[in-house]
């Protein structure tokens, strides 16, 4: 793990929870370049209100990421560098987007918690995403939703 501060995180949850030492490394995230972008979902993550990412199946695909797994870690940091807590993957569902449920839509605690906002945002995030590999969304894409628990944080 390269970032020292989340090598510094993981250490310390390794040593509360020794069951976790042969774990394979945390992912490390900063969940957006953009500055406010980041700092608006690390507050939702600590805060408890965000408790799922939905990631477009396609744009993993052509970014040639895996699909997260159940037992998976990451560690989230601010835009800095600075880690401040460790998440850990409890489900993944594939789900088509029309199939986006507002129960779904409260549990990621996106802007509203309103199955219309979510559908806003996520659909102009997702054209974005497709727009550099020149595809474009459509409403029967798989939406991979990763539920998470706050394990460790400092």
């Amino acid at each position: 793990m390269e970032n020292a501060s989340a090598r510094n995180l993981w250490g310390d949850y390794l040593d509360q929870h020794i069951e976790y030492a042969f774990a394979q490394e945390p992912h490390v995230n900063s969940l957006s370049e953009d500055k406010e972008e980041s700092q608006r979902q690390l507050k939702l993550i600590l805060s408890g209100k965000k408790r799922a990412f939905s990631h477009s199946l396609l744009g993993l695909q052509y970014r040639k990421e895996k699909l997260p797994k159940i037992g998976d870690f990451t560690i989230i940091t601010d835009i800095e560098g600075n880690a401040k807590c460790i998440l850990r993957t409890v489900a993944v569902r594939l789900k088509p987007y029309f199939s986006i449920r507002e129960s779904y839509a409260k549990i990621e605690g996106e802007g509203d918690l309103s199955l219309d906002y979510w559908k806003r945002w996520h659909w102009d995030r997702i054209t974005q995403e497709l727009d550099q590999y020149q595809r474009v969304p459509r409403e029967s894409m798989i939406i991979v939703c990763e539920y998470f628990d706050k394990v460790f944080e400092r």
